[in-house]
């Protein structure tokens, strides 16, 4: 297991080291913008790291809400990971809205704009924020499942975030993926996405497979005085 964690850790930094040597070396700058062009190598797998890990802590929420009272090993372990994969999702987003904001100040002329996209992101932001919050702060038996409940009701956004630029008509930028017709980039600059979302995603993966097996450690360690303050109640 070790040596296939160090194996992990290695050919993640392989990955980063390729996707940026591409991204800054190797694509050509945008036409029209030049180099700021290339923030998107990192804002559009900040996006994509970040509906990925918030898609899994729904998954793993909505599998603790079923397992909480029939299998409540199987429940620790999905809450480990649904607190672990909330957390990289808001570092993915975090970067995701202060990448945006880089690029946009030398594109738009300002840092900021209350479009639906950049509105509906923040919400996000804000939701998952205020989980992780109530996860750390909150106590008593009932915290996970409203953590989760919350989890289930934050994710509906996520759809809204994606759908934004397609629902409305926003200040923000054609989708890069599917966005029809003339979206996205031009095929020359796709490899430095390529390379910098596989890189990205494989670190965002490693990291929280690192926080992933604390989380659950603490979830055995109160599994455990709990038990020892039944029986000593008892």
């Amino acid at each position: 297991m070790k040596l296939f964690r160090w194996l992990w850790v290695v050919v993640t930094l392989g990955l980063l080291a390729q996707g940026f040597r591409v991204a800054m070396f190797v694509v050509p700058a945008d036409k029209d913008q030049g180099d700021i062009s290339r923030i998107i190598y990192y804002h559009v797998p900040s996006w994509a790291g970040m509906g990925v890990f918030f898609a899994i802590n729904l998954g793993a929420s909505i599998v603790y809400l079923v397992y909480r009272h029939r299998n409540t090993l199987r429940a620790m372990k999905a809450d480990a990971l649904a607190v672990s994969a909330a957390e990289m999702g808001v570092v993915f987003c975090t970067v995701g809205l202060i990448t945006g904001s880089l690029w946009a100040r030398p594109v738009w002329g300002i840092w900021w704009t209350w479009d639906e996209r950049l509105t509906s992101t923040l919400v996000l932001y804000l939701i998952y924020v205020a989980y992780l919050l109530l996860r750390r702060f909150a106590a008593g038996p009932q915290m996970q499942t409203l953590a989760a409940v919350m989890a289930i009701f934050g994710y509906a956004d996520v759809p809204i975030v994606y759908m934004s630029t397609r629902w409305w008509r926003t200040q923000h930028p054609a989708p890069v993926f599917f966005g029809g017709p003339n979206a996205g980039l031009d095929p020359s600059m796709m490899p430095a996405v390529w390379w910098n979302l596989a890189a990205w995603l494989m670190w965002g993966a490693l990291i929280v497979s690192f926080r992933y097996g604390i989380a659950y450690r603490d979830e055995i360690a109160q599994e455990k005085a709990a038990l020892r303050a039944l029986e000593m109640a008892g």
